[in-house]
Parts: structure tokens; sequence; C-alpha cells
């Protein structure tokens, strides 16, 4: 019986256990549901192809910025190797010395594997602790960054498979501060994979599908501090897919999806639980008879316990698992974690795109929402990209009118064809 009236508790918050004693439980009212992770730098765009399209690329077609969305991809590329240099400035209203710059490099070895590396660096500018007029200036230049390199390997003719290890080192640290605060670093692994078919005849033009997975920042838990709380990593599973609407020699249309989600636990609700006694032994609890006046009345009390909802304080793999199931409003809460990206990019000879995406999630885990531009130009060896984000959501976004920056270079005369 007891049983049944505790479970019936965590769904009403307050009921009567028996005619002596009474459980009443407070949910905080500043629970947040949306889900936090250490290094979220990782997950920014860094390039303007991928953020022209709706911060996406895990299945969208190979070029010199794969690294970042799905390595798996340079097994497909028919140039033989290429870098690339990318700049994203970083909430540019406010300020002009914070941005995300991000370096790639591939080389395809052969006709079924490929190597690639590439470097993100996160600054964010400089901060001045001054004490009084007559001191010297303590200048702080807190960054982040993020070293990864990969292996690619096509397993058939449609499908490659990718691993890539990744070193992660983050130095907020501010003297003025916290003297005893130190650089927090940790390693991760991602696994993707990416089908693209042949290219197939239709009544009036080709066409070609492409698929991609990854799950990206597999690796342990980490602290900014000797006795702070655990972070983990922004681990995250990536699914998408798309279609080449191929018209011509010239002009080819391509339209892709993608949803995200952290394979990170959902935060629980909490809450303070405390057992009353029923000093009349009437079986009634209100104020008019007596009952919740003095604290000797008080049996037991608990304050931010777990009243509904998964404990996150667990490894980074059973973390994994947890956060397909964890959500405290169930299924429902659990399908408002995934965000989704829909892009579309028109080429002409490969010489010229025109690229557009739209980004959401919900309101309740971040209300990221927005509407992306942008175009690429190739000059022989050399291609220029630009994006430009429009926020749709009532929270303002960081890279809200934001225009980024992406060169990428072919460095190997070498080509390969796509099969």
């Amino acid at each position: 019986m007891k049983k049944s009236i505790l479970a019936i508790t965590c769904l009403l918050f307050f009921v009567k256990l028996n005619a002596q004693d009474t459980v009443e439980i407070t949910p905080n009212a500043n629970d947040s549901r949306v889900i936090t992770t250490g290094m979220p730098f990782v997950l920014i765009a860094p390039d303007a192809r991928g953020a022209a399209m709706g911060d996406m690329g895990v299945a969208t077609s190979v070029d010199a910025n794969s690294q970042q969305w799905n390595p798996s991809k340079y097994a497909f590329s028919t140039d033989k190797q290429g870098f690339s240099l990318n700049y994203t400035p970083y909430l540019s209203k406010l300020v002009n010395d914070i941005a995300i710059s991000y370096v790639s490099y591939y080389n395809r070895l052969n006709e079924r594997s490929a190597v690639s590396a590439s470097l993100k660096y996160f600054s964010y500018g400089e901060i001045e602790f001054v004490q009084d007029e007559s001191s010297t200036p303590l200048i702080q230049k807190p960054n982040e960054f993020a070293l990864d390199v990969a292996y690619s390997l096509k397993l058939s003719e449609q499908f490659a498979m990718s691993v890539a290890m990744r070193f992660l080192n983050s130095d907020l640290k501010l003297d003025g501060f916290d003297p005893d605060a130190k650089a927090a670093s940790t390693f991760g692994v991602d696994i993707s994979g990416y089908y693209q078919s042949e290219e197939e005849a239709y009544n009036s033009y080709n066409g070609r599908t492409r698929l991609g997975f990854a799950i990206q920042n597999i690796g342990p838990k980490f602290k900014y501090s000797e006795g702070g709380a655990e972070n983990f990593q922004p681990t995250t599973l990536r699914l998408g897919g798309g279609f080449d609407f191929i018209l011509d020699d010239y002009n080819t249309i391509a339209v892709t999806g993608e949803v995200t989600k952290l394979l990170v636990p959902t935060p629980p609700i909490y809450g303070d639980k405390t057992v009353f006694t029923d000093v009349n032994e009437d079986g009634v609890f209100n104020e008019e008879d007596g009952d919740f006046q003095t604290t000797e009345q008080v049996e037991a009390s608990e304050t931010n316990v777990i009243i509904d909802g998964k404990d996150p304080d667990v490894s980074f793999i059973s973390g994994m698992f947890q956060s397909f199931g964890d959500a405290p409003g169930g299924f429902s809460e659990e399908l408002k974690e995934f965000t989704y990206a829909i892009g579309a990019e028109y080429r002409y000879q490969d010489s010229f795109a025109f690229r557009t995406g739209y980004f959401n999630e919900s309101d309740e885990k971040g209300a990221r929402k927005f509407f992306a531009l942008g175009a690429g130009f190739k000059f022989s060896a050399v291609t220029v990209d630009l994006s430009y984000l429009f926020s749709a959501s009532k929270v303002q976004s960081p890279l809200e009118n934001t225009l980024r920056f992406s060169l990428a270079f072919n460095l190997g005369p070498d080509t390969y064809t796509e099969y």
C-alpha cells in the first residue's frame, strides 16, 4: 500500500501516507530544463558553408571542412588534398575581439582511405582587472581549443566510416577571481559514417542520395577545479540525409536535412521533502486543528532531492544511454531534445553556389531558431564561402547578424573519380 501511495506522491507532490504522518514535496521553482555541458564551443559551426545551411554537415557533399561534421566524406573527395581557413566573429554586436578560428587539412591517401586533421580555437578576447587607479592592470586572455586527427576508410564503393581522436582544452581561469582555478582538458572520440549512392537517371534529371551519421565527443568528464563539479563533454548524435537533383552538366540543387541530440543526461526536477506528524492523530492535516505549527511535528526533512527524473551523476558511457529515457516529461520531452535543420544548395558548374537553411530548437531546451543565407565562389584552386545568420527566436543569438568567412585551397594536381 505504501509503495502505491509513494508512486502517487511523485505525481501529486503532496499525499497522505497514513493517519499519523504525511509527506510534503515541494519542487524547486528555478529548475532548468536546458541540458548544459562543458566546452560547448565544439558544437558551433566554424565554416560558412555549414552555417549557411542551418548548422549542418553530416550528410552534405564533401568539402574541405568535413572534419567538423563527418570525416568519412573525405574518402569520396575528388581532390587529392586541401586545407581550409575559417573565421567566425562572436558577439560582434558587443565586442570585436571574441571569435572562433578553424583550420583543417585532409589528404586522400588512395582510392579507399584518407587522413585529416583540424584545429578549432575560441578566443574570448582580453579581460582587464584593475584594483585601483594606481595599480597595473592584470590582463587575462581566456581561450578554448580542440585539436583532432581522423582516419577515413571506404568499406564499399558507396559507404565509408571514420574514427577521429580529439584533445580538448578549456583555459577559462581568471586569476582576478579565483587564483586556484586551472585549465581543464580531456580527450574525445568521434565515430562517423557516410553513404553516397551512384548517380541515377530519372525522367528529367539525374540524382544521387546522401546519408550520414556521427557520434561526436565521446569521452570522460572533466573538472575546472580540484574540488569542482564534473562536466560532461557535449557528446552529440547527428543523423542526416539528402538528395542531389543533377539537372544537367551545369546545374545541381542539393537538399539536405539533419537532426541532432545531445547524449547527455537531462537535468532532473529537484525539490524539498518533509515528513510531518499528525499530532492530533485525527488523520486530518491542516492548521485549524493544530497541525504544521511547530518544528517538533517535522519527523524528517531532506532538501534538494530528486523528485522526478534520473540522477545525472553517472559515467559518460551510462549518460549516453540514459539520455534517451531520463527526461522528467517522458517521451514528449525527449522529442524536444532533438534539434533539426533543413538546407538547400544550388551549384552552377562547381564555380558558384547559393545556400539557405533553417535551424530549430525547442523553446524549453534553448530556443535557438534561425535562418541563414550564404554563397560560395570557386577560382581555380581557391574557394571562398560566406554566410549570414538571421535569428528567428525571442532569445537573441550571439551569432545574429554575423558574417562568417571560409577559404579552401586545393593543394594537389591529382584527382580521383567518384567511383
